[in-house]
């Protein structure tokens, strides 16, 4: 299994790019999965439904499953942040990637996304995780990146990469 980060501020395009990184990597024959960071009030459940009511009941954890479709909501007693390690534990084993997007502090390998005209600083020069920046505007760099610099538009080019560069994300359980 092959895991990447995706990190950027808010408005970068992290969700755009894995997007349309999915089809891109399942076009080839590949297995993907999404780990994504969300705020601590998400919810994927609605009031009213089986699984809302059961979780609300105390049920600690609720799995809802189709002929299509399994999904599993757990409540943590205590507040508590997961890892990256954590929540890749719950994917299946025949997964070829798993695209992160957040969790920008855990120790994973990461592809910066830049924005033009972003004026926040980027993290790529305090964080060695960062292995590539992908950006529509290269000159704005600075510092220049010791990694690669990728097009942020280029979704064929990003893949290709990725795939050349599979052994840098390599993640053994």
């Amino acid at each position: 299994m092959h895991v990447v980060g995706f990190a950027g501020y808010s408005g970068a395009g992290k969700t755009t790019l894995i997007e349309q990184l999915i089809p891109a990597l399942k076009a080839r024959g590949l297995r993907v999965s999404v780990v994504k960071h969300a705020h601590h009030g998400f919810d994927i459940d609605h009031p009213g439904k089986d699984s809302y009511r059961h979780r609300e009941a105390g049920a600690f954890e609720v799995v809802v499953a189709s002929s299509r479709r399994l999904a599993l909501v757990r409540e943590y007693e205590a507040e508590q942040e997961p890892s990256v390690a954590m929540l890749i534990a719950e994917l299946r084993r025949d997964v070829d990637w798993v695209l992160v997007e957040g969790f920008k502090h855990d120790d994973i390998p990461r592809i910066e996304l830049r924005r033009a005209g972003d004026p926040r600083p980027p993290r790529y020069p305090e964080d060695a995780r960062v292995l590539a920046v992908a950006t529509d505007a290269p000159a704005e760099l600075q510092p220049q990146p010791l990694g690669a610099v990728l097009d942020l538009n280029d979704v064929p080019a990003l893949v290709r990469w990725l795939l050349d560069n599979a052994a840098l994300f390599e993640n053994t359980p």
